[in-house]
């Protein structure tokens, strides 16, 4: 065999173990976590629109509301009430989609975010916080909390812990 033979069909080995390891990244991901990643990457561009302040706020707390009435009818109805909760609790998170999902940032980072679950195919819906969330306590402390349900005690206890957040 001559050198440049070798050579050719090395890089073309090399070439289909990239290509099998690509397509096996690629199908690591779920359905739902790809069109969550594709519901992102339309945020994103959104955001890079021009308009002032204002305009992208309100835009965005519309696309917000939006999704929450597209949700199957408890994630909405949890998903209405939380939106609530945390207006009236936090008022300086502005409301934003975040991997398709209701989320709230302060200074354009995520603090508290709400999970359908109808979205991932899951036995209940998930309100969680990001690492920016004041909410250290100890050496550990929830991070997110599945929902079934919500009660009064239930916002009661999400306003609370929104409040803490923010602090």
């Amino acid at each position: 065999m001559t050198n440049t033979r070798k050579t050719a069909e090395k890089a073309t080995a090399k070439t289909a173990d990239k290509t099998a390891a690509d397509k096996t990244k690629a199908e690591g991901f779920t359905a739902e976590e790809r069109s969550a990643m594709k519901e992102r990457a339309k945020e994103v561009k959104a955001s890079a629109r021009r308009g002032s302040r204002a305009e992208k706020a309100a835009e965005e707390e519309a696309a917000v509301v939006a999704k929450i009435a597209e949700m199957q009818d408890s994630d909405r109805d949890m998903a209405e009430r939380i939106h609530a909760v945390v207006k009236e609790s936090a008022p300086e998170l502005a409301p934003k989609l975040w991997y398709g999902m209701p989320a709230y940032a302060k200074d354009g980072k995520v603090v508290c975010f709400f999970q359908s679950a109808q979205k991932f195919n899951a036995r209940y819906a998930t309100f969680g916080f990001n690492d920016v969330a004041n909410l250290d306590d100890g050496t550990m402390w929830p991070a997110a909390y599945a929902l079934k349900e919500l009660t009064a005690a239930d916002e009661a206890r999400i306003a609370e812990l929104v409040k803490r957040a923010v602090s």
